[in-house]
């Protein structure tokens, strides 16, 4: 008899102790759905100087390949 009364109490404090940490959650969801809603990050400003050096490395391999086609024809 004691047996089953050690079985059951053990079934029941983990029963509760389940019960108790999906009501924590559900506490949690709860808070992050009520949080104000996240500001957006500000827009980046493109960086210019590194913009202009892109373009301009673009347009010197450019001009190599038509260099190198030029010289095969």
């Amino acid at each position: 008899m004691i047996e089953q009364e050690k079985k059951m109490a053990a079934a029941l404090a983990a029963v509760a102790a389940y019960m108790q940490r999906e009501e924590e959650s559900v506490h949690r969801q709860l808070a992050a759905a009520m949080a104000p809603p996240k500001t957006p990050a500000p827009a980046t400003v493109p960086n210019l100087w590194g913009q202009s050096g892109r373009q301009s490395m673009m347009q010197m391999r450019s001009l190599m390949q038509i260099k190198g086609l030029h010289r095969l024809g």
